[in-house]
């Protein structure tokens, strides 16, 4: 390589990060992805949520007016495939101001539960919008006609948003049946014929049972959730024993605890149950439960046969992974804007990647240094990731500079951060260098975790791929691209909406 190209023959840094480091701006589309991957609009290490909130709207009104297509096909995206809600519901409803069209063609995409749709009416409110016109009163009208007697009881708590009440006060669905103008009337307070809704009976009768014998028996005829049923009694032992047996897999991880607290798990056929839910492949992908999820239960429960069984379900949440080869670099960011939920997420992915190159790749951590983990093929996901704590500054650029010291070769180079550099020698100059001195066809990969919205690397970089989000299907897309698939942005670019 000439001194000049050296010099001259690469793009510059054009921005600065949040600690106004070096870095490159990326597509408005790129940008737009990730906010959507990403952004939960909750505090951060270098941002809180006001600030957040503020940068995704003016980003969502730069879509709209600029490039309605693919926000439509992005917020789909995003919401099906990432299994983000809250900014995807945003985008939505600033979506339906500027292209009512696509709103309406996307909206049951999106608002999939009557969560969403709370949270939806509650974002347009806010916006000044207020009720949103008839263009918005015309899609709420499609989701209340799927509205089940489990959707009334389960999501119709007031006080908490939008409840289903409100927004049939709103929109005025007309009924097409007798039993929907009874659910209807139910949801609005108003007196209904309970006869033909037996579980909204169920939940009433619940309200007044006397004895535990009465309680059981009411939430077992109308198999009520267990949102609803403590929501209106205070379960005993028995009661949670009853419930339990009708509970979501995501329902289980988050309530483990209180399963344990009540002593339902003292019983063996209990016990086996929930480890047998938990482990069962399928439910897992059916569910649809973030990777971090299972980290999370794995902190909160302190039942050996309980973490066994979150140990396993983690290691079956990645087992459809492709293989990823052996000549790959994981680098996992460790500083301390990484600490919480970024490293909880980033550990669990940068294990999981190890594991599918059959644990002979590099697996380096680094914030101003670099640590060779030397990681176990053997160990879990969850208790290895337990292990990893977050430290110090962050230097992008020292993991690949200790590659060319050490010159060693490697076909594909993943780290897994969240971009803020603030010491060291950018990632960048130290990957030309890589690729310069060691090998010149090697890819990379920029697993970012963080809204922040600047880059490591410019767009220009034909060999460096960017990908945003928490799903598992992150990784899938590494070992994808590996073989030559398209970005994220192609991806989103490719999906077919349908009406």
């Amino acid at each position: 390589m000439s001194m000049a190209n050296k010099l001259f023959g690469s793009p510059r840094p054009n921005i600065s990060n949040k600690d106004q480091y070096p870095a490159f701006t990326r597509s408005l589309e790129e940008q737009y992805v990730q906010t959507l991957l990403t952004n939960t609009t909750s505090n951060t290490f270098y941002a809180d949520s006001h600030e957040l909130l503020a940068d995704a709207e003016k980003l969502h009104r730069e879509m709209a007016d600029r490039s309605p297509n693919f926000m439509a096909k992005a917020i789909v995206f995003a919401r099906s495939v990432g299994l983000m809600r809250l900014q995807p519901l945003f985008g939505l409803a600033i979506l339906s101001r500027y292209r009512p069209d696509l709103f309406a063609k996307i909206f049951l995409q999106v608002v999939l539960i009557p969560s969403d749709l709370s949270d939806f009416l509650t974002i347009l409110k806010g916006l000044g919008r207020g009720e949103g016109g008839r263009a918005v009163k015309r899609q709420v009208n499609r989701f209340l006609a799927g509205v089940s007697e489990y959707w009334a009881i389960k999501y119709n708590g007031r006080g908490r948003g939008y409840s289903l009440g409100d927004a049939i006060a709103t929109a005025h669905p007309k009924p097409e049946d007798l039993k929907q103008q009874a659910l209807f009337r139910y949801l609005r307070g108003l007196e209904a014929n309970l006869a033909l809704l037996p579980q909204v009976e169920a939940l009433e009768k619940l309200k007044f049972a006397s004895t535990e014998e009465e309680q059981i028996a009411w939430i077992e005829r109308g198999r009520l959730p267990y949102e609803t049923v403590t929501g209106v009694i205070k379960p005993s032992k028995a009661v949670w024993e009853a419930l339990l047996y009708q509970m979501p897999t995501f329902a289980l991880l988050r309530h483990m605890n209180a399963l344990q607290r009540a002593g339902v798990l003292e019983d063996r056929r209990n016990l086996d149950y929930v480890v047998n839910r938990i482990t069962d492949s399928q439910a897992l992908r059916k569910a649809k439960i973030l990777p971090f999820r299972l980290a999370t239960a794995f902190h909160q429960v302190d039942h050996p046969e309980l973490k066994d069984a979150l140990r396993e379900a983690a290691e079956l949440t990645f087992d459809n992974l492709p293989e990823l080869g052996e000549k790959t670099a994981i680098f996992l960011d460790i500083s301390g804007s990484m600490s919480g939920q970024y490293l909880e997420i980033g550990s669990v992915f940068a294990l999981a990647l190890y594991k599918k190159t059959q644990g002979s790749s590099l697996f380096w951590l680094f914030d101003t240094e670099v640590i060779d983990a030397k990681p176990s093929r053997h160990d879990s996901i969850l208790t290895q990731a337990a292990q990893i704590r977050s430290r110090g500054g962050t230097d992008t650029g020292a993991p690949v500079r200790k590659l060319i010291q050490e010159r060693r070769k490697v076909d594909q180079i993943i780290i897994i951060t969240d971009e803020q550099q603030n010491s060291g020698s950018p990632f960048y100059e130290q990957l030309r260098w890589y690729r310069s001195k060691i090998n010149p066809d090697v890819k990379a990969f920029i697993v970012d975790i963080a809204p922040y919205r600047l880059a490591l690397v410019p767009e220009t970089d034909p060999r460096t791929f960017y990908i945003y989000g928490w799903s598992d299907t992150v990784l899938s897309y590494i070992a994808q691209s590996v073989e030559g698939y398209a970005s994220l942005v192609e991806r989103v670019e490719a999906l077919c909406l349908e009406d």
